[in-house]
């Protein structure tokens, strides 16, 4: 990024062909898994987090797959991903579905919910990374970043147009399989109302350009950074902080991890410094 003249050629190719024989065993470990289990391997939480992992990587292949750094990106998140899917509070075991999830319509409607996470995860995760080449851009480096963020926030807004159509697609096959199940579409439960809220956000953020004083890569990419909240809340918080269909909360709510708060007040330093590093680079004469 900072040195574009620097030779990496033969270190990525060789970096290129392991993330792609990677990500072909993480197929076929999923492919595996489906086999064994003889159901679709994303029916619980370690499940759906290797699902998610392979989400991720499929975003970037399919739309980052030029760009070095969004693949750099997409191989952080995902092993990320799996080294929290392989902890000790997470259940690797095969088990048999419980009645409810015996339906073809798990193979559908959690495939495209959960797969959304991964898209989305991904736009949010290239937001943190343009906001820091934000704060360290220069007028020596300035055009060559440049660069970079308008190309990254591009892909950025792809990840995100894949991950809110998954989204919507899979919220409204989630109404057919209510009605089949419960016999309603949609009661307005924690789990639907969430994902409704996650759609309406991301809807707002791939419009955002049409708003005067929203438009431009700090705004978008702020946006798509924090507008992975209702995700989160989305899949872990009404599992475990709501009373509903879906969660698994019972009574007194599970604590917030401490390291939370240290993300939210890191990432929010830095989307501050972003802003003002940004707006300097503005009024020095160079727009983006």
């Amino acid at each position: 990024v900072f040195k574009p003249g620097l030779n990496l050629k033969t270190p990525r190719n060789i970096l290129l062909g392991l993330f792609f024989l990677c990500f072909v065993l993480h197929a076929f470990g999923l492919g595996l898994r489906w086999y064994v289990s003889g159901r679709a391997p994303w029916s619980n939480g370690y499940e759906s987090m290797i699902y998610i992992a392979f989400t991720t990587v499929l975003a970037g292949v399919a739309f980052g797959r030029k760009s070095m750094g969004s693949l750099a990106a997409t191989c952080v998140l995902a092993a990320t991903i799996l080294m929290v899917a392989g902890l000790s509070w997470l259940d690797p075991e095969i088990t048999p579905l419980v009645p409810v999830l015996k339906s073809y319509w798990l193979t559908i409607h959690v495939s495209m919910e959960a797969g959304s996470y991964g898209f989305l995860m991904l736009g949010a995760l290239i937001g943190v990374l343009n906001l820091i080449f934000m704060i360290f851009r220069t007028r020596k480096n300035g055009p060559n970043v440049d660069r970079i963020i308008k190309e990254m926030t591009q892909i950025s807004e792809m990840t995100l147009i894949g991950g809110l159509f998954m989204v919507s697609i899979g919220t409204y096959l989630g109404g057919v399989w209510a009605n089949e199940s419960w016999g309603r579409y949609w009661g307005w439960d924690a789990k639907e109302t969430w994902a409704l809220v996650t759609i309406l956000v991301y809807a707002f953020i791939l419009h955002m350009r049409f708003i005067p004083g929203f438009r431009g890569p700090y705004a978008f990419n702020v946006a798509s950074l924090f507008g992975w909240a209702t995700v989160l809340m989305t899949y872990f918080g009404v599992n475990y902080y709501l009373s509903g269909l879906h969660s698994y909360a019972a009574g007194d709510p599970v604590p917030v991890p401490p390291f939370v708060y240290y993300a939210v007040a890191i990432l929010t330093a830095i989307s501050l410094l972003a802003f003002w590093r940004n707006w300097q680079y503005r009024r020095g004469g160079r727009e983006l």
